[in-house]
């Protein structure tokens, strides 16, 4: 999982105003219930200490979208008068809101509500060329475009030798154009780091670009018969097909991930002590986390830096603070893994998961005791 998008969030000091809420009921009618959510959210973090600047930015967030959202749920994270990020949620909290003031960004919600989807690029296809989209958890945006030859492309049924040759000038229009096409997708895949690609078009055009494609790209790739590159193509089936891969996709990765988690030994970190040393060494090279271990949420104390960050208030050599803040162990432990590059690994909480067993865990860029050598 890719959480780059969060760090806008680790770029300011905080302390910061974090808020999930259930946005499901949402309709043009509900201005009114709109008004005594964003109430009860901004009496919250007033009571909890948030400044007047932060909380009304909030309020003023929560009340400037007039419509529903475009997803049941929705996140707000602010500071300093300021909202920084405001992404809507892929389901919506198990409670109508979740409203945090603390010194960190609250995010671990967003490993389940939101973030918990790869990010995917999609190709419109057809004969010509293809249109690229990238799909994140925040939103969907254009990614270019991808032409080829324009002629010849159309076949015309005749069978006489001029005809064949034509024929044959069709072929390779449609092979050239399926290269152009996976090299564009190649390109962008390196730009976005795309986790899952959607090929949407006719089958041979489809077929031909996914043929096209470097092997190592061919494994991540899908294929899907709705949805096309002609204007209006896009439909709830092209849509149920992405949302039906990208569930596939996150399944076996977490199954992949966690066979490597438990087959790692000396190159795993378990304990919260033992993942806190890791996060100030810069050693986590993926980060696990099942939001109903106990671990996720024990105190750790931190500084304004990500490796800033210690069990104990009373170890200041490692922390650079004379005024430390307490925080959430996941909190913690997640800016660290973002602002350091690493990789977010979210496991469900579906209770056929046994690690890691204090609900947080992280296979490390070199085993214990390499450190020293290194």
């Amino acid at each position: 999982m890719q959480l780059s998008f969060l760090t806008p969030l680790y770029e300011r000091p905080g302390p910061w105003a974090s808020v999930h809420l259930d946005t499901q009921w949402e309709n043009e009618s509900t201005t009114r219930r709109r008004e005594l959510q964003a109430r009860d959210v901004c009496e919250s973090l007033a009571r909890q200490g948030a400044d007047d600047a932060t909380w009304r930015a909030v309020h003023d967030a929560l009340m400037s979208r007039p419509g529903p959202t475009h997803g049941p749920g929705r996140a707000v994270f602010a500071t300093a008068g300021q909202v920084v990020l405001d992404p809507p949620l892929a389901t919506s909290p198990p409670v109508s809101a979740d409203v945090r003031w603390s010194a960190l960004p609250h995010v671990a919600p967003l490993l389940d509500l939101g973030a918990r989807e790869p990010v995917c690029l999609v190709a419109y296809i057809d004969r010509l060329g293809a249109d690229l989209e990238v799909r994140t958890p925040i939103a969907a945006r254009p990614a270019g475009h991808a032409e080829g030859w324009d002629w010849p492309v159309h076949q015309t049924g005749r069978d006489d030798w001029s005809e064949w040759h034509f024929q044959r000038s069709i072929e390779n229009t449609w092979e050239h154009n399926a290269g152009e096409i996976a090299a564009a997708i190649a390109d962008c895949e390196r730009q976005v780091k795309a986790d899952l690609i959607v090929l949407a078009g006719g089958a041979r055009e489809r077929r031909a670009v996914h043929d096209k494609l470097p092997p190592r790209l061919r494994p991540i790739a899908v294929e899907t018969e709705h949805g096309g590159r002609a204007e209006g193509a896009a439909t709830r089936l092209l849509d149920e097909d992405i949302e039906s891969a990208l569930h596939e996709f996150a399944l076996r990765t977490t199954d992949k991930e966690l066979d490597r988690f438990r087959a790692a030994h000396d190159s795993v970190a378990q304990t919260v002590p033992d993942l806190v040393e890791a996060a100030r060494e810069h050693r986590i090279a993926e980060l696990f986390v099942r939001p109903d271990g106990a671990d996720t949420q024990r105190q750790v104390w931190v500084g304004s830096e990500p490796d800033q960050v210690a069990v104990r208030r009373t170890e200041s050599q490692y922390l650079g603070e004379t005024r430390p803040s307490a925080a959430r162990a996941d909190d913690a432990l997640l800016r660290s893994a973002v602002v350091t590059g690493a990789d977010v690994q979210s496991v469900p909480a579906d209770g056929h998961h046994d690690v890691p067993v204090g609900g947080l865990g992280a296979l490390l860029r070199w085993p214990y005791g390499e450190g020293q050598r290194r």
